[in-house]
């Protein structure tokens, strides 16, 4: 017999409108487990550069730290089969009125193995257009934009608690060992 872990069967025990919540059994040789996934149709996020350099956020309440957090555009890939560069688009407008000429993929990751398969993609924008913009949702109808140098993202970040992993991501990926500079 087989000594490799196999996801043998799984049933739905939550449900909502961003993730749902698998109870899933596993099968290693002749041993049988449980684990409960987030399971989430991914995400995108945008690190979005002016033509100053400036690095674009908003802020945005967010019910889990119950809290207005600074954060890149970002979002759930919630319309069947959009590709993730056509969501990164959308969100930028949403989140902060901007079209982009220039797109580069910084990069996809792994949220949190450990207990959801969602999978975040990372795009820089520049080249940047302003127009209307579309929030979805009272949390991005509330949001703020805001614009910060690298110098000035350095003793912004340096003071925070904390600072959201697809963010920390993205200005690494883009501005290499800045975030060691701290």
């Amino acid at each position: 017999m087989s000594d490799s872990f196999h996801v043998e069967g799984a049933e739905i025990v939550f449900r909502s409108h961003v993730f749902n919540v698998e109870r899933r059994i596993v099968r290693h040789g002749d041993d049988h487990f449980e684990r409960d996934v987030a399971v989430h149709p991914g995400a995108v996020a945008v690190l979005v550069i002016n033509e100053n350099g400036e690095v674009g956020f908003i802020r945005q309440y967010r019910a889990t730290f119950d809290q207005e957090l600074l954060e890149i555009p970002a979002g759930t890939l919630d319309i069947a089969n959009e590709d993730p560069l056509d969501a990164a688009k959308r969100e930028l407008i949403e989140e902060m009125g901007l079209e982009a000429r220039e797109w580069t993929l910084i990069g996809r990751f792994m949220n949190s193995p450990g207990w959801t398969n969602q999978v975040m993609t990372v795009y820089e924008a520049r080249g940047l257009t302003e127009r209307e913009r579309e929030p979805a949702g009272v949390e991005e109808r509330s949001s703020t934009i805001h614009w910060y140098s690298p110098a000035e993202l350095r003793v912004l970040l340096r003071n925070a608690y904390a600072i959201d992993s697809t963010t920390t991501i993205a200005l690494h990926r883009v501005f290499g060992n800045f975030l060691d500079k701290l």
